[in-house]
């Protein structure tokens, strides 16, 4: 009998040191927490969201403590809502960016995982906006700076120079491009071979572009949300016309006859725009008949269209100013007049390129600039700063004839 309780007790106490025991669920090498996170985090930021879910995921599987991980599900969700227009979707994601977010501060256990949930809330907060955004984002910046970091131990941010430049994106987010300039400077100045060194510097020269665009204009509200674009719209473009440049207000003052002015209007609305915030914007440009901005023959639908959301190439942006000037300044021979010449300042833009002529109209008067590769890039983008700095320029080429 003796036997048999010392036996039952052994077995008790193993079942009881084993059930205080946390078993671990991933086993191979690289089926660890840390590692699915890293790869999550870098998902995370080539904007493949489902892929980083699916990696946050597999981190809190593997550890249902691990607190960046759960930052990172926040993040995701916060982003994911960002990119909504119903608003109860978006509020489903906000909400659940929120929920994460408590889980992972439930979960901090040192300080780089404080650091972590810092860098995840002000990014969560630069997503989600709401009111007083950017004051909560200042907050969780300033924390993030008091932590004590191990940075050997930051597998993915590295360095404490991190939250400079998402806080650099938060101010480039609400336009406040002073403070971002600044905090990007600052990232570049606290590491000579960081991490992001090289995000903050393209970022730094897309802010500084930005500031040098803006400068000595007033710019609306809609002129300082589309010079944060990597590309222009056409229906972003319809916009600075008629909001910053005024074409509306300038092409009116060269039609001597109130009657033929106010019988002018567009041919019909495109059913594209019928609902698009820049319908009135659009609307004009076609009354007006800009050049480069008429409606295109959509083969789908077998319709007219205006393609507002269609990108805008640098050689379409040319084409367009072009119009505009010679419209304004009454001088048709500007259509003609780089025509016949055999070699292009440009080897991007040939002298038989539709463009040519409008490229050189442009860059002859400084309205629009080459690459420092000696290249026009014609068939790119062009972004929010250049089309706003074009515009600016432009102003400045009215007032000279």
């Amino acid at each position: 009998m003796k036997r048999a309780w010392l036996f039952m007790m052994a077995v008790l106490l193993v079942a009881a040191t084993g059930c205080s025991q946390k078993v671990a669920r991933c086993t191979a090498p690289e089926d660890n927490p840390a590692h699915h996170y890293l790869r999550g985090m870098e998902a995370l930021e080539a904007g493949k969201l489902e892929l980083a879910m699916e990696k946050f995921d597999r981190a809190v599987y593997c550890d249902d403590e691990f607190s960046a991980a759960y930052g990172g599900k926040a993040m995701v969700a916060a982003l994911r809502a960002k990119g909504l227009s119903d608003p109860r979707y978006r509020d489903v994601e906000a909400r659940q960016a929120r929920e994460f977010l408590e889980r992972a501060d439930d979960q901090i256990d040192n300080d780089n995982d404080r650091f972590e949930f810092l860098l995840a809330s002000l990014r969560v907060a630069t997503a989600l906006k709401g009111q007083g955004w950017l004051e909560s984002a200042e907050q969780f910046y300033a924390k993030a700076l008091k932590v004590p970091v191990d940075e050997k131990l930051l597998p993915y941010y590295q360095g404490k120079e991190a939250a400079s430049y998402f806080m650099g994106l938060a101010y480039l987010e609400a336009y406040t491009f002073r403070k971002a300039e600044d905090k990007f400077r600052e990232t570049l100045d606290s590491r000579k071979m960081g991490k992001w060194n090289a995000p903050a510097d393209q970022a730094w020269k897309k802010t500084s572009k930005i500031l040098r665009a803006l400068g000595g204009i007033t710019v609306g509200d809609v002129g300082r949300k589309i010079a944060v674009k990597d590309s222009v719209s056409r229906g972003d473009l319809t916009a600075l016309l008629v909001d910053e440049l005024k074409v509306e207000q300038l092409f009116a003052g060269r039609i001597p006859a109130k009657s033929q002015l106010a019988a002018m209007k567009a041919e019909f609305t495109p059913a594209d725009v019928l609902t698009h915030p820049f319908r009135d914007e659009v609307l004009t440009t076609m009354k007006w008949k800009v050049r480069g901005l008429e409606p295109k023959f959509d083969q789908t639908t077998k319709a007219y269209l205006f393609k507002p959301d269609d990108s805008v190439t640098r050689g379409e942006m040319a084409f367009i100013l072009e119009d505009v000037l010679i419209k304004l300044t009454g001088n048709e021979k500007l259509a003609t007049a780089f025509f016949g010449q055999d070699r292009s300042p440009f080897p991007d833009v040939k002298a038989t390129s539709p463009y040519y002529n409008a490229v050189l109209n442009m860059t002859s008067r400084g309205i629009m600039e080459g690459d420092l590769s000696g290249e026009f890039r014609v068939a790119e983008p062009v972004d929010g700063a250049e089309a706003i700095l074009a515009i600016r320029m432009l102003q400045q080429k009215i007032n000279i004839y």
